[in-house]
Formats: C-alpha cells, structure tokens, sequence
C-alpha cells in the first residue's frame, strides 16, 4: 500500500490513518471530510486533508469509506469515476448486506476500484477524531464480507490492511455478518439502552447507588444515538428476530426464578459464567 485515502476522519477514520501512520510511515495518507473544521482537524494526522474527493482519491490504491452506512451509497456514487482502477474500496460498516449489495455493483458497473466489504470490530462510545488513537485496532477482528464476484487480491488486498493495523482477518457471507454481529453488538446495545430507561425510569435515586456492575453492562448505551439508530433501523430485519428470541429466554427465567427452585437459577448462572469465560473473556 503506497497511499491510503480515508474518507470520514471520525473515531475509525481517524484511528486508521494513526495507525498506518505508525506501522507504515512510508505510506501517503489523504483524508476527505465534508466540512472544513474538519478538514483543519484532520491535517495533524494525515498527510492532505481535503473536501474535495477528487484530491483525496487520486492516486489512492487503497480507499476506505468511514462514514454513516447511510451515507455510503452516495459517497460511492461520487468517487466511482474518480478512483484509480486498481484500487481496493473497503468501508468500516458496520451492516454489510445492504452496503455490499449497494457498493460492489457500483464500482463493477464504473470499471474503476474493486470493492469488498469489510467491517473492523473496534470502537468505544466515544466518537469523534479527538477521540482516535494508534492502538485502536490492535487485537480486534476484522470481519471481511466479499461478494460472490470480488476479486480474490482485492480481498487479500483488504486482508492485509487490517492485519497491518493489528486486526485478526476473519471472511463472512455478508447476511452471515448481519446476523452474528446482530448478536454480538447489535442485540446488547438494544439491551444497555432497555436497561439504562428502565432502571431511571423505575426508580431514579437507585442510578445513584450504582457499581461497576451497571456502569460496565451500560456502558456502550453512551454511543451516539444517532449512529445507533440507523445501525439498528438498517439491521432491523435480523434484530426482530433475536430480540424476539432473547424476551422469550428472559420469560422463561423469569418463570424459573418464581419457582422458587435455587438449582434451575444456580444451572442458569453456571452456564453463563462458563461460556463467558470460555468464548468471550479470553478475547478481552
């Protein structure tokens, strides 16, 4: 990778050019942001920040879309005419099924860039360029969502860019995506936003008697709520099904709890705290 364009210099956008930067320095960064202030911002990190595409683009053989999933469309629309042949086009989504089925036949339909969807499992609550930093991506997983025509470099393509940030490469169809991710990071944040209103809403004072027990499970309900809802709303189809799903598995405790029998509670917790420990607490 000789030079690298980022489109959207928020949180990932941002964290992604830090760490090119830090891993590759030989690497041209150029970073396109819709609005000057954030274009000033953006200059310390990169080594040209523009709003004009065409400048940001040019000469990129590795262009990545870090904007809003909605937006991405549009985006894709203005850049298909003016990105390099060659180029890898990836994108930090975090849907895939309609961003891959929107983007891959743009860019096969213009001629120019190869497209494969890919979407690095890095954040915070935070957002933001101010909040970027170089390790951001360092052990995380980068899922990648080709289609079935991607070009088989395009993807090693986008495999090598998110191992050379500290990402471990893993290939998903991109409804495999949607539902997996809906499990794992859709589904819990619907679930620390219900807590959050509900606790506040039952009883206000008891938020103030809170441990880290609350404040760890909730968390991740100070995204952003804008960002939230239309990665919700994009991935509604699958998280109806899991939500519906996951209320009744709480029926079903809560009919085990008013039973009165300790041991269908105790086999409850012992599950849980064994598949935390085996699936999910060695990854952190």
């Amino acid at each position: 990778m000789n030079q690298l364009a980022i489109l959207g210099p928020g949180l990932l956008g941002g964290s992604l050019a830090l760490a090119v930067r830090a891993r590759a320095p030989q690497c041209r960064i150029a970073v396109w942001a819709r609005r000057e202030a954030a274009v000033a911002e953006a200059r310390r990190i990169c080594d040209l920040a523009s709003t004009d595409l065409a400048d940001a683009v040019r000469g990129a053989d590795v262009v990545v879309l870090c904007v809003p999933i909605g937006a991405m469309a549009e985006l894709a629309e203005r850049i298909a005419p003016l990105v390099e042949p060659g180029a890898l086009v990836t994108d930090v989504g975090s849907v895939k099924a309609p961003v891959v089925e929107a983007l891959a036949p743009l860019f096969e339909r213009a001629g120019r860039g190869r497209f494969v969807g890919s979407h690095p499992m890095a954040g915070s609550e935070q957002a933001g360029l101010s909040a970027a930093h170089a390790d951001l991506f360092e052990g995380s997983v980068a899922l990648l969502t080709p289609h079935p025509g991607a070009d088989p470099a395009a993807v090693e393509a986008a495999a090598a860019l998110w191992r050379l940030v500290g990402c471990k490469i893993h290939s998903l169809s991109p409804a495999e995506h949607d539902e997996a991710i809906g499990l794992v990071s859709h589904l819990p944040h619907l679930i620390a936003a219900s807590l959050v209103n509900f606790v506040c809403a039952q009883d206000p004072r008891a938020a103030d008697f809170c441990g880290n027990g609350l404040r760890d499970t909730t968390r991740i309900a100070s995204g952003l709520p804008e960002m939230w809802t239309e990665i919700l709303a994009t991935n509604r189809a699958v998280l109806g099904g899991q939500l519906q799903a996951f209320i009744a598995r709480l029926q079903e405790i809560s009919r085990d709890l008013a039973s009165g029998n300790d041991s269908l509670l105790k086999t409850f917790l012992t599950n849980a705290k064994v598949r935390r420990d085996r699936h999910i607490q060695r990854r952190s």
